[in-house]
């Protein structure tokens, strides 16, 4: 995988043109106009939109700041997710530029989780890395990184950096060849339609006869509803 090069940028550099729009009950000196942006699908909201926020805050007034969160057609936007993601769930089939609204108040408790500092994300980030590196080489490669190491990777995703990112992630998608793959492959299908937001379980890349294992065949197991019948 890590010699796709080219597909792994196409992957990185995927934007989505987005305009943020102040919640029209925000209370404003003067008019507000919209902001536009390229969002890159890899990235997280609250990672950013420091432009956005300081866009809207010159035109308010600091007691009536707080902390900011998004929603697109009245549905919070989770910052631990990532913006691809976000877009694919919820907007993928509407027009371009993606409309998302901003608020600087009445923070949706129930639905989403604050988002103080940078530092949240970065931990959030490293959790998750550190999770699919567990299913993949029992945490061996994550485990023998110096901290340096983790902070360039982390660095690389903050600042849009995709060689600085790849030269440590590479490591974390290389398997002994031996090994003909990884020992589970980490994954997450995100659902829309039902009350549990995503499906997660072990998958080994290879079947028990040595056969290597597709994405539909990943499909077919965990998720057979999302598969169209053969023949169909």
């Amino acid at each position: 995988m890590t010699d796709d090069k080219d597909v792994l940028r196409d992957v990185w550099f995927g934007r989505i043109p987005t305009c943020f729009t102040l919640y029209q009950d925000e209370i404003t000196e003067r008019e507000a106009e919209p902001y536009y942006l390229l969002l890159p699908r890899v990235s997280y909201l609250t990672l950013v939109t420091d432009k956005v926020k300081k866009h809207f805050q010159k035109v308010m007034r600091q007691e009536d700041i707080s902390e900011i969160w998004f929603e697109y057609e009245g549905t919070p936007l989770k910052w631990h997710y990532p913006i691809g993601l976000l877009f694919d769930l919820l907007a993928s089939s509407s027009a371009l530029p993606w409309n998302i609204t901003v608020h600087f108040k009445s923070f949706p408790e129930k639905d989403l989780l604050h988002c103080p500092s940078k530092d949240v994300i970065e931990a959030h980030f490293m959790s998750c890395v550190k999770e699919a590196d567990a299913l993949k080489h029992k945490s061996q490669v994550i485990n023998e990184m110096q901290k340096k190491d983790h902070k360039q990777l982390w660095m690389g995703l903050q600042n849009d950096r995709f060689d600085q990112f790849w030269a440590i992630n590479r490591k974390l998608m290389e398997y002994p060849a031996e090994e003909n793959g990884f020992r589970y492959i980490p994954f997450r299908i995100y659902q829309t339609t039902t009350e549990r937001p995503f499906i997660q379980k072990l998958f080994r890349p290879v079947s028990t006869d040595g056969q290597l294992h597709t994405l539909g065949d990943l499909l077919k197991e965990v998720c057979p509803s999302a598969v169209a019948p053969e023949g169909s």
